[in-house]
């Protein structure tokens, strides 16, 4: 109102034409023309009466002719921003809607200044906008419920696990023993049956139970959990680190979950954690239909129209949690899970690998691709060697078994398969006698089986079930001698020994007396 009152001025008092006022005022010459014509249809001149202040001096100047206005039709504001989380919709389809219901209603451009407007009332952690279906957003709280030790009365805390869908709101809360890779997973299980479905995308925090390194461009998942996230056709997308405006929907829920569910729960005393999840899981439902402020339904209701059509139905197959873990491949062909030792192919020895346990088997796998598969071990520090990962050497060793070395041995005759018997008999673990009976076989090769046998009948004769026994038979020809005869024994010659006849000569001399 100052450039109109400078502007009557230099009209009415200088006499300057409306170009050289346009100069002087900063204005176009378009509106100069303009407020001059508003000027004389209202009368005014200059000087301005000194009663006329701003606001009457322009509602003076610019009014004009009473307009009979359309009351227009106002759109329902919380449904538009309902319907604008399906998939698809926007809001020039839903202007179209409202314009075919209400002809004479808002321009496309009103319709979403006024939805604008009316959406910059609403709490900032729902401007976001989620499509049904789209995400679902997971995290632990801070604050956790206790559990009371019922022999000591001690209050063991545990964990609350809390998730949310981006669109409905729906919540979900758990209470589980810790943080661990298991709890989290089947805590992601409970609650993915408790919606019926699987959203597209998983937003987790950075926990190390779900992300192993993270990263603010290329964050590195932990493999059980994207192998669980693949297991319900989605993807993990962690937030960023210490970005807690990257999950609102999940810090919102978090908060809800501690003012209304263990706030709620602070005078009772649980002992298991099945009675403690049973009354957080009355609370969920109450807070789920429970109807919202400023969208006038509830999370159900919206979970009912949005985000229960979009989400991905759950596979058949329940997930069996297995948890991957790298490992390099010893110089025995064998892998370290839990205390236990599994074979791969003798090539990859030195190798790095992934295994890969779930409770009942252990796989291997070699850049991708499965390598081995044995049956889980129970107790602690056992083997599973597959034949056909070991060398051919092994391989040979490792055929060998206590009855197929007696088979062998009875191959030559009944008293080496006799011997064979009670060699391994004697000892506190048959493969301890393995290598003697391999000797027993080079000494079969050497000296004939015929010899062999004779060799065992005599050994075993001595009630001596070692193999150099047998040896010193075989070099001493012994086993040629008939078995009744007792084995000669060659003899002595040394230069210390005196013989019987040098006592007999001593004693025979009188000179000894």
């Amino acid at each position: 109102m100052r450039q109109l009152r400078e502007l009557l001025r230099l009209k009415y008092q200088v006499g300057l034409p409306q170009r050289a006022i346009a100069q002087a005022c900063g204005i176009g010459l378009g509106t100069v023309s303009a407020y001059l014509q508003r000027a004389q249809a209202a009368g005014l001149t200059w000087p301005v009466p000194p009663d006329l202040d701003d606001t009457t001096l322009e509602a003076r100047l610019f009014a004009g002719p009473a307009r009979v206005v359309e009351d227009r039709a106002l759109p329902a504001w919380p449904e538009v921003h309902q319907e604008l989380k399906k998939v698809g919709v926007t809001l020039m389809l839903l202007w179209e809607e409202y314009r075919a219901a209400h002809p004479r209603g808002y321009s496309y451009s009103q319709f979403c200044e006024r939805y604008r407007q009316w959406r910059r009332v609403l709490k900032p952690s729902m401007r976001q906008v989620h499509r049904a279906g789209e995400r679902l957003f997971v995290d632990f709280s801070g604050k956790r419920p206790c559990l009371v030790e019922p022999a000591t009365g001690e209050e063991v805390p545990v964990e609350l696990f809390v998730g949310v869908l981006g669109a409905s709101g729906l919540i979900y809360a758990e209470a589980t023993r810790s943080q661990d890779l298991p709890s989290w997973v089947t805590a992601h299980v409970h609650m993915l049956e408790y919606f019926h479905g699987s959203t597209a995308i998983w937003v987790p925090d950075n926990l190390k139970s779900g992300v192993t390194r993270a990263h603010a461009y290329e964050p590195h998942v932990n493999r059980t959990y994207e192998e669980l996230a693949h297991h319900y056709g989605a993807v993990v997308i962690p937030t960023r680190v210490a970005r807690p405006q990257d999950k609102p929907k999940a810090e919102v829920s978090v908060q809800i979950a501690q003012r209304w569910i263990l706030a709620a729960l602070r005078h009772r005393t649980f002992f298991a954690l099945a009675d403690l999840n049973a009354a957080i899981r009355a609370r969920v439902d109450a807070i789920n239909d429970r109807p919202m402020k400023g969208v006038g339904v509830s999370r159900r209701v919206l979970f009912a129209q949005l985000d229960r059509p979009a989400l991905r139905p759950l596979p058949t197959v329940p997930y069996e949690l297995a948890e991957w873990k790298p490992c390099r491949v010893n110089i025995d062909y064998h892998v370290e899970v839990a205390h236990h030792f599994y074979s791969v192919p003798y090539q990859l020895v030195h190798a790095q690998v992934e295994t890969r346990a779930t409770a009942s088997t252990v796989e291997v796998f070699a850049h991708g691709r499965r390598v081995a598969s044995h049956q889980r071990l129970t107790g602690r520090s056992r083997f599973s060697t597959q034949t056909a990962h070991m060398p051919h050497a092994h391989r040979a060793h490792a055929e060998w078994t206590p009855s197929r070395l007696i088979a062998w041995a009875e191959q030559s005759g009944p008293a080496t398969g006799r011997f064979v018997a009670g060699l391994l008999e004697r000892r506190p673990h048959p493969e301890q006698g393995y290598r003697a009976c391999l000797g027993l076989m080079r000494l079969g090769r050497t000296h004939g089986a015929d010899r062999l046998e004779a060799g065992c009948r005599r050994a075993e004769q001595l009630r001596s079930y070692r193999y150099r026994t047998v040896e010193h038979i075989l070099l001493t020809q012994q086993d040629r001698l008939p078995l009744d005869a007792p084995p000669a024994r060659p003899p002595l010659d040394h230069a210390n020994l005196r013989g019987a006849t040098y006592y007999e000569d001593t004693y025979a001399d009188p000179s000894h007396d």
